[in-house]
């Protein structure tokens, strides 16, 4: 497949050109940092004047997707919770990526605030800021007064945003459909990180989408005094603006470099954790960004949480395969783990489980049995996603969120605490994952399922059995047996029995000296030639074959 092939480039020129000349830049610097390059080399910087070829192959990827913008950006999220496909150092980079954008005039967002709500904005603020808290990639946030008085946060999305995403989202998908033909790029399976990004950036141009986030995490925290999530105005949001509670609090960011603060902080770590823990094990669905940014310290002691534009679901049988793995590593059980790993992930064709499960008893071996106040989770995911990656094993993209979101969480409860261990707090679940499976209505609904999908199998084996008796007794019961690899061998196999049938014939025609020249057959001289050229050729395809076969 050529690049010139993808339908996307010629209505997308100008921003093909954008992206190439971003790519182009920080690919210069790579190369002349690889080989020492210093002539030149100041031309080569970011937008903020930093020299490129002084930094990090991974903080180049990192400045390059935050140049070419939201997308990239988001692009670069949802690769920063899959560190079995990029691996570690370039996931942790891409956690770092800076989302702030220049913000729009006041003009445009009030113009877009009063198109979305169908009204002039006094109609529906008493006040509104018209500079910007914040200034993120897809939107900006304002503060505001309703009419009774009451402070709020109006989120407001950028002008145009939506169209540039959809150009952006177009030439990826281009990029995703040329890579999957290269066979080096084939393991990072792009065209299912793109059917992600899509799903990603739908939920972010839509804040309703946010906003029923928003509320679902406020129905199950009802009545929890240690949570806090601030209400929707519905009226005064739509798809493009987004009206909530200002939460007037202290953000967590802000304590941590606090030192009057500093004898609180374990106390905020541990209830912070047993928030996230409560949301995971109990209701699989949970805030997927914990960073102390996002989290507000009330006046009461509650947390209160913001930014409900990512977040991670565990369905009832996912949710089920976490628990076994962590039950298969407290029990220190490396034969269930491996099964649980191969039941989980997409595993790739001839996959050799006894290495495998070696690995796997090897990572049980050094890390269950390490007490729970100095265990190292970080340490211990990042050897099990290192583990996945080398045999090319495929989590799902919400099982890998969810190590992210974990570590994520560790790391921001050790900003707070340096002795925290979040494995003493999902020790408890333990004993409740026990209790859950053997409950009777755990059971009672295993039992319906089940009962469901073998009325569904008698409904439908008999009907399907028949047709193919049928098809058998009319004679129109084909077997398709797909041969693969077998074209080449046959290719080599034939070209080596010309080449031997060639060799001979011309053996024969020098011994007999047909058509002689100076006693030489000249046919037979000719035929030697060419039987060597075709011999030669033959042994180069077989070595070629061989090199590959080892490689794989």
């Amino acid at each position: 497949m050529k690049i010139s092939t993808i339908p996307q480039i010629p209505r997308n020129i100008n921003r093909w050109r954008e992206i190439l000349a971003v790519l182009s830049k920080y690919g210069l610097a790579g190369w002349a940092s690889r080989f020492g390059i210093k002539f030149g080399t100041s031309l080569l910087r970011n937008r903020q004047g930093k020299t490129l070829v002084d930094t990090r192959h991974e903080e180049r990827v990192r400045l390059a997707i935050e140049e070419l913008g939201p997308t990239f950006i988001k692009l670069g999220q949802v690769l920063s919770t899959r560190p079995d496909q990029v691996g570690f150092a370039l996931a942790d980079e891409l956690t770092l990526l800076q989302q702030n954008t220049p913000a729009d005039p006041p003009e445009a967002i009030i113009a877009i605030v009063e198109e979305e709500l169908g009204r002039p904005l006094a109609d529906c603020f008493t006040t509104f800021n018209h500079e910007p808290i914040a200034s993120a990639s897809i939107g900006q946030v304002h503060r505001a007064t309703l009419l009774d008085g009451t402070p709020v946060a109006v989120k407001v999305q950028h002008t145009g945003i939506e169209k540039r995403v959809h150009v952006d989202l177009e030439i990826l998908s281009g990029l995703a459909q040329f890579a999957d033909a290269v066979p080096e790029l084939q393991p990072y399976r792009l065209d299912a990180t793109m059917s992600e990004l899509r799903r990603t950036m739908r939920a972010e141009l839509d804040f309703c989408r946010e906003a029923r986030n928003q509320q679902q995490f406020a129905r199950l925290f009802d009545g929890d005094p240690r949570v806090r999530v601030p209400n929707i105005y519905s009226d005064l949001s739509s798809k493009r603006v987004l009206t909530m509670e200002w939460l007037s609090g202290e953000k967590l960011s802000s304590l941590v470099t606090d030192p009057t603060a500093k004898e609180k902080l374990p106390e905020y770590a541990h209830r912070g954790a047993q928030i996230y823990l409560k949301m995971i094990f109990e209701h699989g669905f949970y805030h997927a960004d914990p960073h102390p940014g996002n989290m507000v310290l009330m006046p009461d002691g509650a947390i209160g949480l913001l930014d409900f534009g990512m977040v991670g679901r565990l369905g009832d049988s996912l949710r089920e395969q976490v628990e076994d793995l962590l039950v298969a590593l407290s029990m220190r059980d490396s034969y269930r783990l491996t099964n649980v790993v191969m039941r989980l992930g997409a595993t790739p064709p001839g996959l050799d489980d006894v290495a495998l499960a070696t690995d796997l008893s090897a990572f049980v071996d050094q890390y269950a049995y390490q007490s729970l106040n100095q265990f190292d989770l970080s340490g211990a995911f990042t050897e099990f996603i290192e583990i996945v990656r080398r045999y090319e094993i495929m989590l799902p993209s919400s099982i890998a969120m969810l190590i992210k979101t974990l570590l994520m969480l560790e790391g921001m409860a050790r900003m707070m605490q340096p002795s925290f261990s979040l494995m003493e707090l999902v020790e408890p679940y333990r004993g409740k994952i026990f209790l859950r499976r053997l409950s009777p209505r755990r059971q009672s609904r295993k039992l319906r399922s089940m009962l469901v999908e073998l009325e569904r199998l008698a409904e439908v084996a008999p009907r399907r059995l028949r047709e193919i008796l049928e098809q058998v007794q009319r004679g129109k019961f084909d077997v398709h047996l797909d041969h693969r690899g077998l074209e080449p061998s046959v290719n080599r196999l034939v070209l080596g029995m010309i080449t031997s049938a060639l060799f001979v014939g011309s053996s024969l025609m020098l011994s007999r000296e047909v058509w002689p020249f100076h006693g030489i057959s000249i046919p037979g001289a000719i035929g030697m030639i060419f039987s060597a050229i075709l011999g030669l050729r033959a042994v180069r395809a077989i070595n070629k074959a061989s090199h590959l076969d080892r490689r794989k």
